[in-house]
């Protein structure tokens, strides 16, 4: 294979690491900070949605000026200081014993996130070859995926022995690993380019030929957040509290043995043979998940939420990239990855604040129906304008 082909360099392996560290902390966080709100803090369902709300806010703040700095600095230097801090904030857990201290760091954690997480993925998309985008992608999600397997299924472990000094040391030690993996990262010398730079107003934050598919992502991100943000309560509620680890596990074993085709099929199809039926899936899935009672369906449902989600986030993600020209994708990124963590506060909050008002088994239903609507969004914002543009073309060499 050509040297331009390779797709497993140094740099690569270096950043999907750092990425799988650093989503392992946001995952067993994720999962766990619920009940530690609930159990520890004593708070609600609407203080466990806040809690990841202020998280994503700050992150939706730096996502887009992480991409822009990613275009038209030193990346290195950017993605050090972002894990850096993000180390830091994670060692900061230990001492919290306040609500609203905890929604304090919460808003600094994820300015560090939004930082880190941003510059990986960037870093990422431009050691992937040009030929293999959807291919490169989908292995540096894998990546992420391994984290959902791994990460939950320690949380909650964790979670049950009521050692919280533990659980905290551990997001402690991964937060050093993501940081370490961070400095063997090797990036080619580049020249600052000066387009990135002479983008003018808004231009300079987002990506415009990013937007139509990230408002499809931030709807699926709107019904995600029910999955990461309440399913451990919610497990606890239906007496299915023992199977909560497992069912992260199969729900994230679900997305890593169907990533390595993914991306193939993606580069080989196109992403519409992808993204309907990943729609289909995530939806039955939420519902499927609505109705549970039994641990076989509450695994079940894992597998269909997995599949679903494994076709559909590196779907999005890839179709933001390509959209853009080459010297924004730093920005497409961030542009996609903001409005993903929108729609993921968003519905954090507002689920949480239907289950208050209702229960469980009626918020996973309306995130089910909202999953669905993406179909709709996606086909307006994206489908549809390639088929119309293919048809004018058609229409003029017609007249030619």
């Amino acid at each position: 294979m050509s040297e331009e082909n390779r797709l497993w360099n140094r740099g690569f392996v270096a950043v999907c690491f750092s990425s799988f560290f650093l989503f392992m902390t946001f995952y067993i966080l994720a999962v766990t900070l619920p009940i530690f709100v609930t159990e520890t803090l004593h708070g609600g369902q609407q203080q466990v949605g806040l809690v990841m709300t202020v998280f994503i806010f700050s992150t939706v703040i730096f996502r887009p000026l992480t991409g822009k700095w990613m275009d038209e600095w030193d990346r290195k230097k950017i993605v050090i200081a972002g894990l850096s801090l993000f180390i830091l904030c994670v060692a900061m857990y230990p001492f919290v014993h306040q609500y609203y201290v905890l929604l304090g760091l919460r808003l600094i954690h994820g300015i560090s996130f939004g930082m880190a997480a941003t510059a990986t993925g960037a870093i990422a998309i431009e050691l992937v070859p040009e030929r293999r985008k959807g291919e490169g992608i989908g292995y540096f999600s894998l990546f992420m995926s391994l984290a959902m397997v791994v990460g939950p299924f320690i949380g909650l472990t964790i979670t049950q022995s009521h050692n919280n000094n533990l659980l905290f040391g551990v997001c402690i030690l991964l937060g050093f690993l993501a940081f370490i993996c961070g400095l063997f990262i090797r990036l080619p010398k580049r020249v600052v380019n000066t387009k990135a730079i002479a983008a003018k107003g808004w231009r300079k934050f987002i990506e415009p030929s990013a937007l139509p598919i990230s408002l499809t992502g931030s709807v699926l991100a709107f019904s995600y957040g029910a999955i990461t943000t309440f399913l451990s309560v919610y497990a606890k509620a239906i007496g299915l509290e023992s199977y909560a680890s497992y069912f992260f596990m199969v729900f994230a074993l679900a997305i890593v043995v169907s990533r390595p085709f993914i991306g193939k099929w993606f580069d080989r199809y196109g992403p519409n043979r992808l993204v309907y039926p990943g729609i289909i899936l995530f939806t039955v899935g939420m519902i499927g998940l609505s109705l549970t009672q039994s641990p076989l369906l509450f695994l079940l449902v894992a597998v269909l939420l997995g599949l679903g989600f494994g076709a559909l986030l590196p779907s999005f993600q890839t179709i933001a990239i390509q959209a853009a020209p080459a010297h924004r994708r730093g920005l497409a990124t961030g542009t996609y990855y903001v409005l993903f963590d929108v729609g993921y506060g968003i519905g954090s909050y507002v689920l949480g604040t239907i289950a208050s008002k209702t229960n469980y088994h009626t918020m996973y239903f309306v995130a089910g129906l909202v999953v669905a609507c993406s179909s709709i969004i996606y086909y307006g914002l994206y489908h549809r304008k390639p088929a119309a543009s293919n048809a004018k073309k058609k229409h003029v060499l017609q007249q030619d």
